[in-house]
């Protein structure tokens, strides 16, 4: 999860250096439906959220998730659930698995300030093409909160994915959003964001001021 502490940070990132380009296409057509009633929930944070997100240490967060065969009733509570979890914990991005949830699902708030903006919600998304500069910037995660290290990612992105009734879609992205679908995908394969911070030395004291073990990284290189 990104939080705005980054489930990404808000503020954190450098994203404020530019907004994000979304363009999102439905296949095979191109109209996009608001989010349903049954599905969207009220951006604030709750006392109990209904989900508990799991941290760095926990073997829950390293197994991969799995592909969603139907999108029903169920699946859209899980949404809703995700989303109020994300929202209590200041995040802007979710993954179902750091809420011990093995589905491929994600959802992602770049503007969790703003009512009128609808989250995004990508069930069995597959990356397509990663392209441009690859970009340094600051990520932090609800997994691993208060740390906050710099990391490398293509700026743009392509993925194809189902959205909350089911319907195939495909999405071009940059900026922070880009950054924050590339960190909760991480997610569905077991990967966290420290596994990918170059910098080992200041990693590891940031993790033990926070109270992590540096032993829980898997380091990609």
């Amino acid at each position: 999860m990104l939080s705005r502490i980054w489930g990404i940070a808000n503020g954190q990132l450098g994203m404020g250096k530019g907004k994000a380009a979304v363009k999102i296409d439905q296949l095979p057509a191109s109209h996009n439906s608001p989010m349903p009633s049954e599905v969207a929930v009220e951006k604030k944070k709750l006392e109990k959220p209904p989900l508990e997100i799991h941290y760095l240490g926990d073997r829950v967060l390293r197994q991969p998730a799995k592909r969603i065969n139907r999108v029903d009733a169920e699946i859209r509570q899980l949404i809703r659930e995700m989303l109020q979890t994300m929202y209590s914990a200041d995040g802007i991005g979710l993954a179902a698995p750091q809420v011990a949830v093995h589905k491929q699902l994600i959802v992602i708030d770049c503007d969790p300030d703003k009512p009128e903006n609808l989250p995004l919600v990508l069930i069995n998304p597959a990356i397509q093409k990663l392209q441009g500069d690859v970009c340094v910037f600051q990520e932090g995660c609800l997994s691993v909160p208060g740390v906050y290290m710099d990391v490398k990612r293509p700026e743009v992105v392509e993925v194809t994915y189902k959205d909350e009734q089911g319907r195939p879609k495909k999405l071009t992205a940059t900026g922070l959003l880009s950054r924050a679908i590339q960190h909760e995908m991480d997610h569905l394969n077991g990967v966290l964001f420290v596994d990918r911070v170059e910098n080992n030395l200041a990693l590891s004291e940031e993790l033990k001021k926070h109270g992590f073990s540096a032993q829980a990284v898997n380091r990609i290189d």
